[in-house]
């Protein structure tokens, strides 16, 4: 054997570089060379396959190995988990109704509003998803849309062939949210901004229903942005869940109040008569005196507070009572 294979024999042997303590018995130098290799006669014990420290470092070698096969298939697994949750569509639930779309489906509600909902402009009625091929309806449903004419075709369209579609549906299934504290904090924004006189001044236009997109829109434009929130999409005033419409009645208005009558001609503002809450309902932000001047509560905001014979007309002078109280249908 060449001394280049008897080397690589000893350093395989050998990987420590010298001569370990069990292996002193089997290194003992010839008479004639030293440090040449014993011979078999020099030998004092030959070493089996699996004796001594090499047994106990080849075990240790199989262990780590068998240890770095389990790690790299745990990686394995998680990957292809976790590839799977984010990639993976959510399964069709079987027998579902093509005919109908509900926001509540969990593969609808996890989706932005602007994906179907594109805003190119400031229309009051939102626009139905028109794009080429049906996208984006046709990303998760090119099954259904492989028919020329199916039960999914309904939710848009009165006649199918003839492209005909139908109008924005009325708002029942999305809730309204709004938060005057939040509003009026802001720069620039007062009660004015968004309320109007009507009836000659008589009330105030509270923004209801599809008309009021016409309010909001002029601050929350296409694209829009507060700092780096986007404020343009659906999901910035709509939620799931039944929706309750806000009253525009108020009792004031049956004994004959009028806001044209309380305002900056008088000296007065809104902050006179409503309070702002924060953290309450949208129909309790904003409270309203009690419309009552002679049966008011004991310390509750009422038309007492001002029209009390001081400050303004009213109190025990009785004279007045026309002032407010119009005609014959009025009642305490």
């Amino acid at each position: 054997m060449c001394g280049r294979s008897l080397t690589f024999r000893e350093s395989a042997e050998n990987p420590w570089g010298y001569a370990p303590p069990w292996r002193a018995t089997t290194m003992m130098p010839s008479s004639g060379s030293e440090g040449q290799r014993p011979s078999a006669h020099q030998v004092a014990k030959p070493r089996g396959r699996f004796d001594g420290p090499d047994r106990y470092s080849k075990v240790c070698s199989l262990t780590i190995f068998a240890i770095a096969i389990m790690i790299f298939s745990s990686f394995e697994i998680e990957a292809n988990q976790l590839t799977t949750l984010i990639f993976d569509p959510m399964p069709e639930p079987q027998g579902a109704d093509y005919s109908r779309f509900k926001h509540a489906n969990p593969n609808h509600s996890r989706l932005p509003c602007l994906l179907c909902h594109r805003r190119e402009s400031d229309a009051v009625r939102p626009m139905l998803p028109r794009k080429d091929n049906h996208a984006p309806c046709a990303g998760c449903h090119a099954q259904q849309f492989s028919q020329s004419s199916g039960p999914i075709c309904n939710i848009c369209h009165t006649d199918a062939q003839s492209g005909k579609m139908k109008v924005f549906p009325r708002l029942l299934s999305f809730n309204m949210k709004f938060d005057h504290a939040r509003h009026t904090r802001m720069r620039d924004v007062s009660c004015a901004t968004c309320h109007q006189p009507l009836r000659g001044g008589v009330a105030i236009s509270i923004p209801v229903g599809l008309s009021a997109h016409n309010t909001c829109f002029r601050c929350h434009t296409p694209a829009a942005k507060s700092g780096e929130k986007d404020i343009s999409s659906c999901a910035v005033c709509h939620q799931p869940g039944r929706h309750s419409r806000m009253p525009t009645a108020a009792p004031a208005f049956r004994v004959g109040f009028s806001h044209a009558k309380h305002d900056r001609s008088e000296g007065l503002s809104c902050n006179e008569c409503h309070r702002v809450r924060a953290g309450v309902g949208r129909q309790l932000q904003v409270s309203a005196p009690q419309p009552l001047n002679h049966h008011a509560s004991a310390g509750a905001l009422s038309c007492m507070s001002c029209h009390n014979g001081k400050r303004a007309f009213g109190g025990d002078d009785f004279s007045v009572c026309v002032r407010c109280h119009k005609g014959t249908s009025w009642r305490f």
